[in-house]
């Protein structure tokens, strides 16, 4: 019989308990916190904001970059915005092929219970493509759909002149929000359940069969249809397991901050300073150090959070493979594999009598 999403917490608990302490293997744990940082499995409850504007001075004007980096070259300085935001948008692309074939490695290591960077890098290329491909149109796909979403109010409201005297339509504007806003949680709340069902019952089949995501949908989509309250009570125990799981990160995020964060940031400063009065100014070369030396810190934290955060990265993976197992026959046998059919034992052959 089928375990509820409830039950599925504790052999989860337990798998992950086994895995990460019984015995405690540091180079698995980093490992670990390696894969499931580029496989996106790293969540944060925490929420920072940034001011959108520097703090002036009761003094300052504030006449933008050009005040900011008075030395630059204005053409220059686009040119090098221009080209961030190219090689922004291929890492982001490099990174959803990376994290694809992430994905299976993580699923390997916790089915195993051992994780192996290498060796699952040669052998999940294949599905890794294909997920990468998923992933790729599926985030074509929410784009476009938000645009449209989003689109066709916009333009009604500019078609009607709304947007020319505002105080004048205040109200339509108000109720046209509240009738669209709940259109707009509900596009973003089917987006991320598809995602998350996706690489948790998905990936599974594609990494078992060989199969692409789509046809692994088609498969799956029955499976819902007949236990729609089952996989239903699934994504609400995700939502309520992540909600406790963003905040145990987040105060270990803020403990991270105090001991590492602020004396790194502390020593940023104290750079720069150092930088201007050796007489360094802002031009290409020192502002493409600065955009390599924040990349390289960023990272470095990221990678720190991801091994503080290691029994989340594997309890979570746990619980979608126990639940999932328990109605996917082949991942049934990976997680328990029948026992070896016992061999009889030879006949025992009596001594003839002599004749």
């Amino acid at each position: 019989m089928a375990i509820s999403a409830v039950d599925t917490i504790t052999p989860a608990f337990q798998h992950t308990k086994r895995q990460l302490f019984q015995p405690f293997r540091f180079g698995q744990w980093s490992r670990l916190a390696f894969v499931g940082l580029l496989a996106g499995e790293l969540g944060s409850g925490g929420s920072s904001k940034f001011p959108t504007s520097l703090p002036r001075s009761p003094g300052s004007s504030g006449h933008g970059l050009g005040e900011i980096f008075p030395k630059i070259d204005p053409a220059l300085l686009a040119g090098l915005i221009a080209f961030l935001l190219v090689a922004a948008f291929i890492f982001v692309i490099l990174m959803m092929y990376i994290s694809s074939v992430m994905r299976f490695i993580l699923f390997d290591s916790v089915v195993a219970k051992q994780c192996e960077i290498r060796q699952g890098w040669r052998r999940r290329q294949a599905p890794g493509w294909k997920y990468f491909l998923w992933q790729l149109g599926f985030m074509f796909a929410t784009i476009g759909g938000f645009v449209l979403l989003a689109g066709i109010p916009l333009a009604f409201a500019f078609a009607l002149g709304w947007f020319n005297a505002p105080r004048e339509h205040v109200l339509g504007l108000i109720l046209g929000g509240i009738v669209w806003l709940p259109f707009l949680l509900l596009f973003f709340f089917v987006a991320a359940v598809v995602h998350v069902l996706t690489k948790d019952f998905v990936v599974p089949q594609m990494a078992l069969e060989g199969i692409g995501a789509v046809e692994g949908w088609r498969r799956l989509w029955p499976m819902i249809q007949l236990e729609k309250s089952g996989y239903a009570l699934y994504v609400l125990m995700k939502i309520v397991l992540a909600i406790g799981a963003s905040i145990l990160v987040a105060v270990a995020s803020v403990i991270l901050i105090l001991l590492i964060g602020i004396p790194t940031a502390g020593l940023g400063i104290i750079a720069v300073l150092a930088g201007k009065t050796a007489g360094l100014t802002w031009n290409i070369f020192t502002i493409t150090l600065a955009v390599v030396v924040a990349c390289i810190l960023l990272a470095a934290f990221l990678y720190l959070m991801a091994l503080i955060s290691v029994p989340v990265i594997v309890f979570f993976p746990a619980y979608s493979i126990y639940f999932f197992a328990a109605r996917y026959n082949s991942l049934r046998l990976l997680l328990y594999p029948p026992p070896p059919p016992a061999q009889e034992p030879p006949p025992i052959l009596e001594p003839q009598p002599a004749g």
